[in-house]
């Protein structure tokens, strides 16, 4: 049966945007990211993100990405939609980065502001609406100015929002008050970046979460949207309190990456932890601290 697609949930309610396991040599190990992604969407992901932040994209280099796509798509096949990311600072960069997810089979984009360059309203608007003209997959645009230097204004947001092909945010400001403004001034569907105000999204008209943590609690996190849409806000509150210090284990530093890879691996859901650089393995504190934080929460 064909993948269906919602223009309410365009992407799903519970994405984890997926770390990119690597062999002891550095080397992409694609039977572990299939394992993990089979595991993610049995226990309750409708969507998966690949190479994105967490799936450290500054590193893996274009053969690796459209392998790691093409071989997620052909194991999940329709039970999830798999959204890849097609971010860089060079305009020209993210459109074959953008193809090449088309070709090997994405359902989605995710398209986050030109990092570091830090370039005005305009330009941020006429890079995103190049990608989105370079493919038929719709687009998720991606709000993390922590990491861009550069924030989408409501004005663009109204603008990108005519697009055909950009549907979507992941909005990852931490601001639930201006979310709040950007979705009544636009029909696009807003999608929690950070997994501590999953809750607060929801509450301002967000359907669902982008999430790191989810890669460990997923159940948990399905359970919070469950909830919430079903009217269950008492109980909703309730699992999302006991999966904040978790959370906060996991995301405080923000090097989310780095520790659910950690974690993972604790947990034996991946080979290795192994990163590229310039990301840094945790030290023994750290990773002492999460491996404290999985037995608190009755993973270990």
């Amino acid at each position: 049966m064909a993948k269906t697609y919602d223009s309410s949930r365009p992407f799903g309610t519970l994405l984890t945007a997926m770390v990119t396991p690597f062999h002891n040599d550095g080397s992409i190990d694609i039977d572990s990211a299939v394992s993990l992604a089979k595991k993610l969407v049995d226990q309750g992901n409708d969507g998966l993100v690949l190479n994105g932040t967490t799936g450290e994209s500054p590193t893996t280099h274009a053969p690796e990405k459209f392998e790691l796509i093409a071989a997620v798509v052909e194991a999940v096949g329709n039970d999830a939609y798999v959204v890849a990311g097609a971010g860089s600072n060079d305009t020209a960069h993210a459109v074959r980065m953008a193809k090449q997810a088309e070709e090997a089979g994405a359902d989605g984009l995710l398209v986050v502001t030109p990092y570091y360059s830090r370039p005005s309203q305009r330009g941020v608007v006429a890079h995103i609406e190049s990608i989105a003209d370079s493919t038929e997959l719709p687009v998720m645009l991606y709000d993390i100015p922590g990491r861009t230097g550069v924030r989408i204004s409501t004005e663009s947001y109204v603008k990108l929002a005519q697009h055909e092909k950009i549907v979507a945010v992941k909005d990852a400001t931490g601001d639930v008050s201006t979310a709040a403004v950007n979705i009544v001034a636009t029909d696009l569907v807003w999608y929690s970046g950070d997994d501590g105000l999953y809750l607060p999204f929801l509450s301002i008209g967000a359907v669902g979460l982008v999430s790191v943590v989810a890669h460990i609690a997923p159940k948990e996190f399905a359970a919070v949207g469950d909830l919430f849409h079903a009217g269950n806000h008492k109980d909703a509150l309730a699992v999302a309190q006991k999966l904040q210090p978790l959370t906060d284990a996991i995301m405080s530093g923000g090097q989310g990456a780095v520790i659910v890879k950690a974690a993972l691996k604790e947990l034996g859901l991946i080979e290795t932890a192994v990163l590229r650089a310039p990301q840094a393995n945790p030290d023994e504190t750290e990773i002492a601290d999460i491996r404290s934080a999985l037995v608190a929460h009755g993973l270990l």
